[in-house]
């Protein structure tokens, strides 16, 4: 059987892309289990994606694993979560190391519970040599929060004359972000078919291709992930410039 990865360019990869891992509450439900049972059965497609990824020679993969919203759901899914991250983090590590993957994470780790933060910053620490790809975990994340850090900062180093005010600009303010050593996304995928990027990467992903698919998470495998990809080649990317333009560029 085929896969549709045979179509892929592989010169035309996106650097960076970033997944809002959706609908695993839906998928326990069809299944007659509760919500905790799809965020256990998810891990499975982590797994997956990140090596489809890896394999095209994809360099940054970002997960949207837990947003400061999430903290609003029942307690016993959330300590459940939490669990299972620290789970996953510890049977994947080895995995990471013999792909030759490094481990990152975004958000506000200093708010996870102690195993949790320490499960998360050992499998970082492990792996941070790693430079075939990087796996990005986007943890306690929110992009109004971030974007509200970053103002903090820099109005801290105005304040006290680090900062010239006239000396601020996109890629100065993209610097005080979680994450400034990261490429922006070119492509942001959403499971489920919910169609909103959920207080995700908003500044990151200004000229991001959103490809939203209806496939629940837990079902999201590898050539679900060719499939955004081949998609993404297939459009033309303009930031703001005419079809005519770009070909004269070209």
């Amino acid at each position: 059987m085929s896969s549709i990865k045979e179509n892929i360019n592989t010169t035309k990869l996106p650097l960076h892309v970033a997944i809002i891992m959706d609908g695993n509450g839906r998928w326990a439900k069809t299944q007659g289990k509760p919500r905790v049972f799809g965020h256990k059965n998810g891990v499975v497609s982590v797994r997956e994606v990140t090596e489809a990824a890896a394999e095209l020679g994809i360099k940054f993969l970002t997960l949207y694993a837990f947003s400061t919203e999430n903290w609003s759901r029942p307690t016993f899914e959330v300590n459940a979560l939490m669990s299972l991250l620290v789970e996953t983090v510890k049977n994947e590590v080895n995995t990471l190391m013999k792909n030759n993957i490094k481990l990152q994470a975004i958000g506000d780790l200093t708010k996870l519970p102690d195993k949790t933060r320490k499960a998360l910053i050992n499998g970082i620490e492990k792996t941070k040599l790693n430079d075939r790809m990087t796996l990005v975990l986007a943890l306690n994340y929110s992009s109004r929060w971030e974007i509200v850090e970053a103002v903090k900062k820099i109005s801290m180093e105005v304040s006290s004359g680090k900062l010239e005010l006239e000396n601020i600009d996109p890629n100065l303010f993209s610097d005080y972000l979680t994450t400034r050593n990261i490429p922006d996304p070119e492509l942001m995928i959403r499971t489920s078919g919910e169609r909103r990027i959920s207080n995700y990467l908003l500044w990151q992903a200004a000229y991001a291709e959103l490809y939203f698919t209806e496939v629940l998470w837990p079902d999201f495998r590898k050539e679900d992930f060719f499939k955004a990809i081949f998609d993404f080649q297939q459009r033309e990317r303009r930031f703001g410039l005419i079809s005519e333009q770009l070909q004269e560029v070209q």
